[in-house]
């Protein structure tokens, strides 16, 4: 049947529906236009962003990029049903997820959206006139508001995703390549085989994860992904990267983050360093040989890292570290770092950082930091534990000169700041992955037990539930996999990858509580999975950037972007 001939009977499918969203869509990019003007006027009445003004401003600007990435989410979402549609593919559920999406997110970008539990932005809070929210409704958002995630919608998706059977019919991803899809089918065998039978065990235990499969994982490839072939790796593109962290990541977060320390230290290195150190150093983070950890962060400076206080002295063939560094992910059992550190404190803020890779032995949970000059101890903490987190005290430790990434003091942040448009996609894929873990616990649940004679998912509020986390999981899928093709095409994805881990963390941890609550209270219990995925996925708004911080780099971005 015709996509647009489909009745809308009572599945609560709505006809015309891709018409409808076209429409909708080009409303609420006037809107977004709109916003972004209103704002810019705040922070920027000169034509610069004025710093003082934007952090004055932070509500309205940070509302900004909530609002924009709303927009942005719905237009990837549309770009993947068209392409469905002209390939005869767009079935019943992908409509559903369409339209529940567009109902939802235009009522919110109206409405309100909940930049975080505790906040609502407005349009109003961007400053934008009435006049134009008053323009935004035209028929087809009234329509999509009104009917677009309704209750039946949403029953009838749950149904569709039910009679599936095998708890991963959450719709067609629009996956179009061959090969993609082979490797995306390889690694979700791999994590339903080897990882999700012992994920739990690994997080209730508060263990590393077992050698043995950081060895299985080097073997199949995920430490040289997008590392050139010349250098031994698979030199595949960001997409690809995507799907391998997702479906990894499906199963267990430290799985799937294992592979983020390699991707930050190979893009430094290809990006940034001597030919001798991407001789040295490439096939080797390829082949799993060196595992990297990322040494940037300090006691009480967070994301300001133009406050580092760690130093680096030349002393000879060698620079002398000296400082303290804390939240390093999986420091004991890796062989190098790259570390960031104060070469001349002359220089203020940035200017004077450089980046080492700074050769380490591995240590053991008796002796996690076997050489001179470093010392260190695990942060327990709730969630993520597969890697473990460690704090790290510098006093004299010394790393080779030749070291010096690109041998070149002074361009540290510089360097650093050329990976960030690659770390915050693949933390986007991560959390896509744990959003869809926690989907499919909440469906399994929902489908097994058992309340006044029937499965809990038949009941409104559990369907409800459970239909919503198909509709953003494939939403914000979809706005990961635009930023990585951008990523892949050469474009500046900066914004588009920042959007992206922004709202993929958000569904994440929404996916996660809403499946908790579904769980009841056995999901409070350590015994059930969901406990472990609850505290896995609050992690995600915090690492690789806040999610204010996510949100103020978008902002600048946004409004200094001319094009």
């Amino acid at each position: 049947m015709n996509e647009m001939s489909r009745p809308a009977a009572d599945s609560g499918l709505l006809p015309d529906l891709l018409s409808l969203c076209r429409d909708a869509l080009e409303a609420a990019e006037a809107l977004k236009d709109t916003a972004r003007r209103a704002v810019a006027g705040l922070v920027a009445p000169g034509g610069k962003v004025d710093p003082a003004l934007l952090e004055r401003q932070q509500f309205a600007a940070h509302g900004l990029a909530w609002f924009n990435t709303y927009v942005a989410a719905l237009e990837q979402t549309l770009a993947w049903a068209e392409r469905l549609h002209a390939a005869g593919r767009l079935g019943e559920t992908e409509r559903l997820i369409l339209q529940a999406g567009f109902g939802e997110y235009l009522a919110q970008l109206k409405g309100g959206i909940a930049i975080s539990q505790g906040e609502v932005l407005r349009p109003a809070d961007m400053g934008v006139p009435e006049a134009a929210i008053a323009a935004f409704g035209i028929p087809a958002v009234r329509t999509l508001i009104g009917n677009g995630n309704s209750d039946a919608a949403r029953m009838r998706l749950v149904a569709l995703i039910a009679r599936d059977g095998s708890g991963t019919g959450f719709g067609d991803d629009g996956l179009d390549d061959e090969m993609l899809a082979m490797i995306r089918d390889q690694f979700r065998r791999f994590t339903d085989e080897k990882i999700a039978p012992h994920a739990h065990g690994w997080h209730v235990e508060d263990v590393l994860i077992p050698m043995e499969v950081v060895n299985e994982l080097a073997d199949l490839g995920v430490f040289g992904l997008t590392i050139p072939e010349d250098f031994g790796g698979l030199g595949l593109g960001k997409v690809a990267m995507c799907i391998v962290t997702e479906e990894l990541s499906r199963g267990y977060i430290g799985i799937g983050s294992l592979g983020t320390r390699s991707e930050i230290a190979g893009e430094l290195i290809r990006l940034a360093g001597t030919p001798a150190q991407r001789d040295e150093w490439l096939p080797k983070i390829a082949s799993g040989a060196v595992l990297p950890t990322a040494v940037f962060t300090e006691p009480n400076t967070g994301s300001d890292l133009a406050s580092l206080r760690t130093r680096a002295v030349r002393d000879g063939d060698v620079y002398r570290v000296t400082g303290n560094k804390t939240w390093i992910t999986h420091a004991a059992r890796t062989d190098m770092m790259t570390l960031l550190a104060r070469t001349d404190p002359d220089k203020p803020g940035y200017r004077g950082l450089s980046m080492f890779i700074a050769p380490k032995p591995r240590g053991t949970d008796a002796e996690p930091f076997p050489a001179p000059g470093m010392s260190g101890g695990e942060i327990h903490v709730l969630g993520y534990r597969g890697m473990k987190e460690y704090e790290i005290g510098f006093d004299g430790f010394e790393v080779p000169a030749a070291c010096l990434l690109g041998e070149a003091e002074g361009e540290g942040f510089k360097q650093l700041m050329a990976t960030f448009e690659s770390a915050r996609i693949q933390t986007a894929a991560r959390a896509v992955g744990v959003a869809r873990n926690a989907m499919e616990l909440g469906l399994a649940y929902g489908r097994e037990r058992m309340q006044f004679g029937k499965p809990i998912y038949e009941f409104p509020r559990v369907a409800g539930k459970i239909a919503w986390m198909a509709v953003e999981t494939m939403m914000v899928r979809q706005l990961t996999w635009f930023a990585a093709r951008e990523k892949d095409s050469g474009r500046r994805c900066d914004i588009e990858a920042g959007m992206a881990k922004l709202l993929a963390a958000r569904v994440a941890w929404a996916n996660a509580d809403n499946a908790l609550q579904i769980h009841g209270g056995n999901g409070y219990a350590q015994e059930y999975e969901i406990s472990r995925v609850l505290c896995d996925a609050r992690i995600l708004n915090i690492f690789e950037g806040a999610a204010e911080i996510q949100a103020h780099i978008i902002a600048r971005g946004l409004i200094e972007r001319r094009n």
